[in-house]
């Protein structure tokens, strides 16, 4: 599981790098096609948002995997290591249930609907774009299970 886990780390660590490089690439490019050519770009101004919104998700993903993403911690600190790890198991169930039925059902439920919708500036369907919330539900779902055989595996030492 470690190494399923480092490679799913890698490619959403590497993703987000490469999304965000591009991201500044067509916003460099956008500037000055808009102020030195007086030429605006339409597709790199709906491409920059997408992938905006792809930077999100796939950025929240890795921090999730790396349990940095935020959280109030402060009655959970205070509790004694094995109702702690209660807690925590506790957390990761909630998290799956929520990444199930929201991430990975509900959005491959918006995902299909939206393959007959297609982008009027760059022509692909929005399912393409939608395609990112069921994918990272699934790679948020492995992580909370990583988490939780982690926690047991505390539990047991």
């Amino acid at each position: 599981m470690k190494i399923v886990k480092n490679i799913l780390d890698k490619i959403t660590s590497y993703a987000s790098v490469f999304i965000f490089i591009m991201m500044v690439l067509m916003v460099t490019y956008q500037v000055v096609a808009r102020y030195i050519f007086s030429s605006p770009s339409s597709v790199t101004e709906i491409l920059t948002r997408y992938s905006f919104v792809w930077l999100i998700i796939i950025s929240a993903t890795y921090m999730f995997g790396q349990r940095e993403h935020i959280n109030i911690a402060v009655l959970k600190d205070k509790l004694p290591g094995k109702a702690k790890t209660v807690v925590n198991i506790i957390i990761e169930c909630v998290t799956i249930v929520f990444a199930g039925l929201i991430m990975v059902f509900g959005g491959f439920k918006i995902t299909q609907m939206n393959f007959v919708q297609y982008d009027s500036i760059l022509h692909i369907p929005t399912g393409i774009i939608y395609s990112i919330i069921p994918i990272c539900g699934v790679i948020i779902i492995f992580y909370s299970i990583y988490n939780i055989g982690l926690e047991l595996k505390k539990k047991a030492e």
